[in-house]
């Protein structure tokens, strides 16, 4: 459904984004990642034909963006990086202009900005003009438009910027109701959101793909990954840690401190084994009290900032 080979884009001497390929199935929801400035939203603009590549392509729905641009945005939806809207319409007159402009006429038209209307949950601004809305709400105004068409494809820009948890939590029920039948990517730096409704993800820095994969295989990539953590009585925290400390496979630890006399001990494989197993029977078999006990996924956070401040050191 998307298909990107190569692109490049360089402003003057400055290289925004650097041979970046990747393609997106129907079906998947591709969260692309990046600190400030990686590249995110240019190559989302050459994706979208908003803006034109250096070298490479961008196929939607095997329609090349530059050569073919209105069968290629027929078939997708776009919410930029802001959300611009003309800010003196109203919401309904704006989104009736953009079903105008995507060939919707009459009782079409209509419905059409109805259900992107009742989609968004915007009925109670509909007549309030967009320089007026909050951040919030222009953002939702920009979903709403990005959806009227009912595309195959959405290219959707910091989907969730501005929003309250409220709204964030509608918007991304939204994108998970539509994933079956579209091809989505969103640009964000939010990492929940990966774990919230990414098939997958890609991180970007310096304009360089460094990391594409599953938000469970990039989990993988984490220290924290099978690390074991323990929540006992923070007197006996020096005890645990030297029982547990005799395993082979464990490659250190951390200490955080709890309340009311607590605290938690983390140990960290040495070869991202799992040991969940034997160091519970460790524990059991020290005799010191454990309140809890859990095996840790990894962090997407850790794996984000290793990769791209690697990247930076570079």
């Amino acid at each position: 459904m998307i298909e990107i080979q190569g692109l490049k884009k360089y402003f003057g001497h400055i290289r925004a984004v650097d041979d970046v390929s990747f393609s997106v199935a129907r079906g998947e929801v591709l969260g692309f990642l990046g600190p400030n400035g990686a590249g995110k939203s240019t190559t989302m603009k050459m994706a979208t034909g908003f803006l034109a590549p250096t070298a490479g392509t961008a196929r939607i729905c095997g329609f090349d963006v530059q050569a073919e641009p209105v069968s290629a945005k027929r078939k997708m939806g776009y919410l930029p990086e802001g959300a611009p809207a003309y800010p003196d319409m109203t919401a309904a007159a704006f989104l009736d202009f953009i079903a105008a402009i995507r060939g919707f006429d009459g009782i079409a038209r209509a419905k059409r900005v109805a259900a992107a209307v009742e989609r968004t949950q915007l009925a109670g601004i509909l007549d309030q003009s967009i320089d007026t809305l909050s951040k919030g709400f222009k953002r939702r105004v920009g979903l709403a438009q990005a959806l009227l068409h009912d595309p195959d494809v959405l290219i959707l820009d910091e989907p969730t910027d501005g929003l309250d948890p409220n709204q964030k939590h509608e918007v991304r029920n939204l994108i998970r109701s539509m994933a079956a039948d579209k091809a989505i990517v969103i640009s964000t730096h939010i990492l929940e959101e990966v774990d919230a409704i990414c098939t997958r993800a890609i991180i970007i820095a310096k304009g360089r793909v460094l990391a594409d994969g599953t938000p469970e295989a990039l989990e993988k990539r984490s220290r924290w990954h099978y690390a074991v953590s323990f929540v006992t009585d923070a007197a006996a925290i020096d005890a645990l840690q030297a029982a547990l400390g005799a395993h082979s496979g464990v490659g250190g630890f951390e200490r955080i401190a709890g309340e009311d006399g607590l605290a938690m001990l983390t140990a960290f494989p040495r070869a991202g084994a799992p040991m969940l197993a034997e160091l519970g029977a460790i524990a059991r078999a020290s005799g010191i009290r454990i309140d809890e006990i859990r095996e840790e996924r990894g962090r997407l956070d850790e794996v984000f900032r290793t990769i791209t401040t690697a990247s930076q050191a570079a």
